[in-house]
């Protein structure tokens, strides 16, 4: 476990532990730690990945199957574990559901289909990348450019979309609903532009699933009518807040889902979820249709708000669970981490690109499993870290 990306900076502080019944972890090992400390890394939001219906769906499929890999071409091995999953889905979400074994994979499925244009009348369309959508989107770009014609437009520049549209017989927009580096998608706007253009949207949502929604459909999908059409899919984690593994494509149609289900090459790879996470999400499946999802959901947006009361942020009053301290210097973001962790408190640190280049930060992963005096006590320690190792008080102008 790192609390630097290790794309970033070689000055990583790793600890090796194993995870405690709760949000503490506990070390094995490691010089800067004490034996237990409170986790702010993890990002399962709502706490599913440790809950007591997931841990024994995974492995009751397992059990069950006696296997935890069924290693074939999908159409070759329709798995019973593997439909039900898709039909609970579909029906939880109100779409065609499709799963794969990652997000990154179910993006790379629409891809190839969109830029054919099947997927808008036949004709190939414009695609158009937002500057800021998540890297499981932009690492397809050059797959794309191969069959059409590629744009990037300023992060929700839709005065640029718009333009696009009307230059042009089909486009097709792809970005995130929730971004990595901060905001939101504007998606009622792109609704109103697909509505009069007939733009085609594909949205990831990297982060949404379970924490937002009446039934955890995530941000994209409740913000679109009970219908999700033709003009839409978007490509969903079941990690993170489902608290299980792997992706999901959700299409508005059934002959999209044919057309997906026919050309979709990641199931010829052997690369279907694994049993174990498929038997995860049936669990979790049950906890989105009771009232215990809404509890969670509830529980978490206080604990937001009570670090939002406590520290200002960028992110603040925003509903993502994800906040950054911006330090300053990266020596300087490094030592408040390395201080916060001697508390026992172990967060992520954060560099270019989601901060400006040469800035350090600290990044605060929240979910509905910490205490409110867990909160407290980091907001505390941070105050003190900061000061301890900038010489300044927190915000830092």
């Amino acid at each position: 476990m790192q609390s630097f990306d290790a794309a970033h900076t070689a000055d990583l502080i790793a600890v090796d532990g194993r995870y405690a019944s709760t949000r503490p972890i506990t070390f094995d090992r490691g010089s800067h730690a004490p034996q237990q400390t409170i986790d702010f890394v993890r990002r399962s939001y709502l706490g599913l990945d440790r809950h007591p219906l997931v841990v024994a769906g995974a492995i009751d499929a397992i059990e069950a199957q006696k296997s935890v890999h069924g290693s074939s071409d999908r159409p070759h091995l329709r798995l019973d574990l593997l439909e039900q999953l898709e039909d609970t889905l579909s029906q939880t979400f109100c779409a065609h559901a499709i799963l794969s074994s990652s997000l990154l994979l179910a993006n790379l499925g629409a891809m190839r289909i969109l830029a054919s244009g099947r997927l808008t009348g036949g004709r190939r369309p414009v695609v158009v990348f937002d500057c800021l959508a998540h890297g499981s989107l932009v690492c397809y770009r050059p797959i794309i450019a191969g069959e059409a014609r590629v744009e990037t437009i300023v992060h929700n520049d839709l005065d640029a979309l718009e333009r696009l549209c009307r230059e042009n017989p089909s486009v097709a927009y792809l970005c995130d609903d929730i971004y990595s580096q901060g905001g939101y998608s504007r998606l009622a706007e792109l609704r109103r532009l697909q509505e009069r253009y007939g733009l085609f949207l594909h949205i990831n949502d990297a982060h949404g699933i379970s924490i937002f929604g009446r039934k955890g459909e995530g941000l994209a999908r409740s913000q679109f009518p009970q219908v999700l059409g033709h003009r839409t899919s978007i490509a969903a984690s079941l990690s993170e807040g489902f608290g299980a593994h792997g992706g999901l494509l959700m299409v508005g149609t059934s002959e999209h889902e044919a057309l997906f289900r026919r050309f979709l090459t990641i199931d010829g790879l052997s690369e279907c979820p694994n049993l174990a996470a498929v038997g995860a999400a049936l669990g979790s499946c049950k906890i989105h249709i009771s009232a215990e999802l809404r509890e969670r959901q509830q529980r978490l947006a206080q604990r937001i708000d009570l670090f939002d009361r406590r520290l200002d942020t960028a992110e603040r009053g925003k509903l993502l669970p994800i906040r950054t301290i911006t330090i300053g210097e990266k020596e300087n973001a490094i030592g408040v981490a390395r201080c916060l962790l001697d508390s026992g408190f172990y967060t992520s640190g954060t560099l270019f690109p989601r901060l400006e280049n040469g800035i350090g930060g600290i990044r605060v992963s929240i979910t509905s499993e910490h205490e409110a005096s867990d909160i407290e006590r980091l907001c505390d320690s941070i105050l003190q870290a900061v000061v301890e190792i900038t010489g300044k008080p927190y915000p830092l102008r």
